[in-house]
């Protein structure tokens, strides 16, 4: 809605709810016109916006290569396809289009000094904005909970994640995190617009005074925080009450004898029940002999696979946590800048908020080449052009061998 001023310029009906946030200093009893922007040099210095915009130019140009070299390695290679990564793909694609969509007008902004695109460009750039790290957080929590079934509640497991339901949950994401924004978007509860304070484009209040801020932090951050460290917690609760119980029943196999283990074992070729003729016992016991070694070669092959299993979900399971934490870092900075100064009287402190905030969309594939051997020979599967198929995902927990049984978790916490 506009009014038209006397001298002809153009007042936007909100403009009051924007101005009542304003310093005055200089700027605070001025009425601004559409698309007039003031120059945010007067408090950020020209060497600190420079530095602001080579960084978010950086952290761009990282986050792009790196989100779309893990969406290629995760879809053409069979050993990193599992459930997680369907979701990491989302998450990539959230981070990716952040930094497409995001972060070059960021960059334009701290190079120009000022907001240079208007206000409908503020505005849509702000919604996706939110919106994609809304889907980031989400995928994050959907990943935390799925290592959190797998690993507690196994026997559901295969009928949670199914093809169908696992595109449910990833759709579920996307549209809950856009979805949210739409009333501010449309200004029914807020409005998305230029800050002239923090000189940066944000949630502002509504003609009312009403801001969706508030609820937005508590559904869309505190309560995916939440439950994440939930499912973290028993994760770890549950793989140590398991590592102890298999330390107990270690130690107490190493107090039987060695020879009534023998006996007592079915697979001994030797037991105490033989009875016959010697040339039959030589029989009986080469067969046994053939079987059990059969039977111990298998055992083997199988532990072999299963702890091969158990050491990659660990570290997937490992490796997600490393990227909750990582986003929580990222985003404290400019949480904490916005809440102690709020007049911007340290704007050091709200250009590291910006770029640590922006850091968080190029810092996941970084944390996958560091944690994750297999992802790392993926990545050169993708880069150095190696022939590989592109298959669908697997949907047990691990895209090697079987998924643990979380009574067989003995020994994953030595990967």
């Amino acid at each position: 809605m506009e009014e038209t001023l006397p001298g002809g310029g153009v007042l936007w009906g909100n403009a009051t709810s924007v101005l009542s946030t304003m310093t005055t200093t200089g700027t605070s009893e001025e009425l601004l016109a559409d698309g007039d922007f003031p120059d945010e040099t007067s408090r950020f210095s020209r060497p600190l916006l420079t530095f602001a915009a080579i960084a978010t130019i950086t952290i761009m140009i990282t986050g792009i290569v790196g989100n779309l070299l893990t969406i290629l390695a995760l879809l053409r290679c069979p050993k990193v396809r599992n459930v997680a990564a369907a979701f990491i793909i989302s998450l990539c694609i959230a981070d990716c289009l952040f930094c497409i969509i995001v972060l070059p007008f960021n960059a334009i902004r701290f190079i120009d000094g000022t907001w240079s695109f208007g206000e409908t460009l503020c505005t849509l750039i702000t919604f996706m904005q939110y919106g994609s790290v809304g889907v980031s957080l989400l995928c994050i929590t959907m990943i935390s909970i799925n290592r959190y079934i797998m690993i507690a509640h196994y026997s559901i497991y295969p009928k949670v994640y199914k093809t169908s339901w696992i595109m449910v949950m990833i759709i579920s994401c996307w549209l809950f995190s856009y979805g949210f924004q739409l009333p501010t978007l449309f200004g029914v509860w807020g409005k998305f617009g230029y800050n002239h304070q923090l000189g940066t484009c944000s949630i502002l209040p509504d003609a009312e005074g009403r801001s969706s801020k508030t609820t937005m932090f508590i559904v869309a951050f505190l309560i995916p925080c939440i439950i994440i460290v939930v499912c973290y917690s028993r994760i770890f609760c549950v793989v140590h009450k398991s590592d102890k119980r298999m330390k107990n029943h270690s130690k107490s196999q190493n107090n039987i004898p060695n020879n009534l283990r023998s006996a007592a074992d079915p697979a001994s070729p030797l037991s105490a029940g033989s009875t016959g003729s010697p040339a039959n016992n030589n029989s009986i016991s080469y067969t046994a002999s053939s079987s059990a070694v059969k039977v111990a070669g298998a055992r083997s092959a199988n532990d072999t696979r299963e702890a091969k299993a158990r050491r990659n979900e660990w570290r997937i399971t490992k490796m997600v946590l490393a990227i909750f934490l990582s986003f929580v870092m990222c985003y404290l900075p400019i949480t904490i800048s916005k809440i102690v100064d709020k007049n911007v009287s340290v704007p050091v402190l709200h250009i590291i908020g910006y770029i640590m905030l922006y850091l968080s969309a190029c810092i996941n594939p970084i944390i996958y080449v560091i944690m994750n051997k297999q992802y790392r020979q993926a990545y050169k599967t993708v880069i150095f052009c190696k022939p590989s198929r592109l298959l669908g995902f697997t949907h047990g927990g691990s895209s090697v061998g079987d998924s643990p049984h979380p009574q067989h978790l003995v020994a994953i916490q030595d990967s």
